[in-house]
């Protein structure tokens, strides 16, 4: 008998957490704040961005001072040599870190060279001109793709294992994956692809399906990573699948961008870079695509959970409550979803890339 296996107690426990989080975070008495919604459009912001350190959750104390739980990450610079130092050094982007002889601070996420006091000058158009040096820090992005990758290794490592060890059946938690691996192969890679070529494409599009999903999934836990929410990672995805399309293509491809065949030559002409900004704008629309749908999906989520406070009543923030509740069960499906869709259109431009056309006469 197969287990059925319930994703409410799971999504329950993340949006109570959520919850928690949010709420200590947004004040620590039944006094509502005089500006409360400027703080909840702050914390839903800094939901929303990258940092410097890892932030789990925070509280304002019974004195009034706010505390942080997280732990510090590696700050990396390059300014006239490599600076390494500890974020802790910014105290949460509220002072400046003083690293041999020179003064850094954050602002608006950025990391910017100073004075002492924190100076921040700026031009006519109240754009910073302070001197902006090389980042290389390890961000909460940057840990959890690590940790992504990590997790995906030891996971589809064990599997390949159990392979060998078991005669070809897999064994633990490969038995949950092994189905979506032959789901990407059989429904995805061959129909789009075709038999002949799509084995050199499947290393590519099994990594992208789970590396995206995962962190999909993490960024519904009470972390706080929205790493699929960052325009700067659904861009290098999809530069990825640009590059395996543009230098895996056969000639037939570009002979059908450059010069259609069984078209007049005056329209060969006026379709020639109009098939070749295509090129462009497909992979356009995977990063947008990903970008936009992940990022959606964490304001509503965050804006709901802010209504409880803003009501402040039970009935209002019972009703808020439960909008969460069934937004992050839909949020569960569309992590998958939007993981599946850029699995399946990758699969799609590999195909149009190497698909053999037979250009008769009589055609």
């Amino acid at each position: 008998m197969r287990r059925k296996i319930s994703l409410k107690p799971i999504t329950l426990l993340l949006l109570l957490t959520a919850f928690v989080s949010f709420g200590q975070d947004a004040h620590h008495n039944d006094e509502p704040k005089p500006d409360g919604k400027a703080e909840r459009k702050a914390y839903i912001q800094h939901h929303l961005k990258d940092s410097h350190d890892f932030g789990i959750a925070s509280y304002t104390n019974a004195s009034g001072e706010k505390k942080h739980i997280g732990f510090p990450l590696p700050v990396i610079l390059w300014d006239g040599g490599l600076k390494i130092f500890s974020s802790s050094k910014f105290h949460h982007e509220k002072t400046v870190a003083a690293v041999d002889g020179n003064f850094y601070k954050i602002y608006h996420g950025m990391i910017y060279k100073t004075d002492a006091v924190g100076t921040i000058n700026y031009d006519d158009a109240h754009h910073p001109t302070n001197v902006k040096p090389l980042d290389l820090s390890i961000t909460k992005s940057v840990v959890m793709i690590i940790v992504t990758a990590l997790l995906m290794f030891l996971l589809f490592g064990s599997l390949g294992k159990s392979y060998g060890k078991n005669g070809g059946i897999a064994k633990g938690a490969g038995r949950f994956f092994e189905p979506i691996i032959l789901y990407i192969r059989d429904d995805i890679a061959i129909p789009n692809i075709g038999k002949k070529h799509y084995k050199k494409y499947m290393s590519f599009l099994l990594t992208v399906f789970f590396f995206v999903w995962f962190l999909n999934i993490f960024g519904l836990t009470p972390l706080g990573v929205n790493v699929t929410g960052n325009i700067a990672i659904t861009f290098s995805l999809a530069i990825l699948t640009y590059l395996i399309t543009t230098f895996t293509a056969k000639k037939d491809y570009w002979k059908h961008i450059f010069w259609m065949p069984g078209v007049p030559a005056p329209m060969k002409i006026i379709l020639a870079p109009i098939e070749l900004l295509g090129t462009i704008i497909k992979p356009f629309s995977l990063l947008i695509r990903l970008y936009a749908n992940m990022q959606a999906g964490h304001i509503v989520l965050m804006s709901l959970i802010a209504l409880m406070y803003l009501f402040n009543s039970i009935v209002g923030s019972s009703l808020s409550f439960f909008l969460s509740f069934a937004i992050s069960l839909i949020e569960v499906l569309v992590a998958l979803l939007q993981a599946y869709i850029f699995t399946m259109l990758s699969a799609l431009y590999f195909g149009m890339a190497v698909e053999e056309h037979d250009h008769e006469e009589a055609h």
